[in-house]
């Protein structure tokens, strides 16, 4: 019976073409030559990986250089590394393909380790045998360097080194509101922050002031699912120059000279700032992994990313759970905190809740309320609802303002802020210093 190989061609080559495609993505690449199966795409791998050891550019040319004193013909010839080449339209689904191929090299290592144990079984000692072998399971998925301490207890040292300094209370990306930060220490890199509230409350508003502040000395990306980047930075106009969103709908005819040059003044604020904002239908994890990746290795460790989803229900799942709405969003859920870990940037992914809310006499939201999830609750490391009395009582007496209730912090505590919230502007702020 003829053996069934453990590999996918398509995705093999997909993972060597896109490095041809997108300068710098070899550094993302996690692959090792022997993970590829076809022994052709490992000895171009290896070329391509010598070839940015060397810092030279990667291409045809550069490539079939690197290895013409190897045996061109090997590997396919000039033809065949051309044609892989241009064979990838895009490299959006990077991380789709190198998964591929790490999955089935995996089976491959696991159907070899099986069969010495198949073969150990018969003449060595059974509970060494079986020994051996779990421990050579449990290690496929070991990766070199997972265990390298230094780099993070060298950044540990330079942290703790400077407490006699007066740095403030702040270690991650501020934002913006001084008690918010006081109780976080900003956002952390590599967290996953769910801010979760009822539709018109103001999530879109909230996560566009934080983007804004944090993009003054940081860099902030919005994923804008819900609206379009022109109707984002007409907001965000309004926020930053303090102009009615009454008259930012028709400017031509309701503004005044002031309001001009306030929007004058906000458009020269927001083009100088680090914002990047994408809008494109139908997003998905691919397409958010490969613009952070982007931009993470454009702006290199030294820069702390922020990173805005509005909002994670909209993201484009996977289409094997199209039937399962819940295991579609739990996939989501994990590759944001997966990105926000690889990638080391601080992910702020906004969340519609439950209409539970609505029921309760108090509507204040609670952890439950997380819509279509619990894999949500489990992913985060911070959680924060938003509730306005003023939206639910329009007696109230607690008009324009706005309550964080931080109801989930994995690595700190929790509690409720008072935030003013200036509708007019779409403008959070402090309660102290006013609008």
């Amino acid at each position: 019976m003829q053996e069934f190989e453990l590999f996918n061609q398509e995705a093999e080559e997909a993972v060597v073409g896109s490095l041809f495609l997108e300068e710098g993505l070899v550094k993302d690449c996690t692959i090792r030559p022997e993970q590829l199966y076809l022994k052709k795409l490992q000895r171009l791998f290896a070329a391509i990986k010598c070839l940015n050891e060397k810092g030279k550019p990667i291409d045809v040319i550069s490539v079939v250089e690197e290895i013409v004193t190897q045996n061109l013909e090997s590997i396919g010839g000039i033809s065949y590394i051309t044609k892989l080449a241009g064979s990838v339209p895009t490299t959006a689904n990077f991380r789709f393909y190198q998964d591929t191929v790490k999955e089935y090299y995996q089976k491959r290592k696991a159907v070899e380790i099986a069969g010495r144990i198949r073969n150990d079984a018969r003449f060595a000692d059974i509970a060494t045998t079986l020994r051996e072998g779990i421990h050579d399971l449990m290690l496929i998925e070991d990766h070199l360097g997972d265990d390298d301490l230094g780099e993070i207890m060298s950044s540990l040292v330079d942290l703790y080194s400077d407490c006699g300094k007066d740095l403030g209370e702040i270690t991650g990306i501020p934002s913006g509101f001084k008690k918010v930060d006081r109780l976080t220490g900003g956002f952390q890199e590599s967290d996953l922050i769910v801010v979760g509230a009822r539709p018109s409350v103001g999530k879109t508003a909230f996560a566009l002031n934080i983007a804004l502040n944090a993009s003054k000395n940081d860099i902030a990306l919005i994923f804008s699912l819900e609206m379009l980047k022109k109707q984002l930075l007409k907001r965000a106009a309004s926020c930053n120059g303090r102009i009615s969103s009454m008259k930012m709908r028709n400017p031509k005819r309701l503004f005044n000279e002031m309001d001009w040059e306030q929007f004058s003044d906000a458009m020269g604020n927001i083009s100088k700032a680090n914002l990047h904002i994408f809008d494109k239908a139908g997003m998905d994890m691919n397409y958010i992994w490969s613009k952070v990746r982007k931009v993470r290795r454009e702006y290199g460790e030294q820069k702390r990313i922020l990173v805005v989803i509005d909002y994670l229900q909209l993201i484009v799942g996977d289409p094997k759970h199209k039937s399962n709405r819940q295991a579609e969003i739990s996939e989501i859920s994990r590759g944001l905190k997966q990105m926000a870990r690889e990638l080391n940037v601080a992910v702020i992914a906004l969340s519609q809740l439950s209409r539970g809310v609505e029921s309760r006499q108090d509507k204040r939201p609670m952890l439950s309320d997380l819509r279509e999830s619990g894999q949500i609750e489990q992913d985060a490391d911070v959680i924060a609802f938003l509730y306005r009395d003023d939206y639910y009582h329009k007696q109230s007496e607690q008009k324009n303002i706005i309550e964080i209730i931080l109801a989930k912090q994995r690595n700190g505590p929790i509690g409720t802020i008072e935030l003013a919230f200036v509708k007019e502007y779409g403008r959070f702020a402090d309660l102290s210093s006013g609008s």
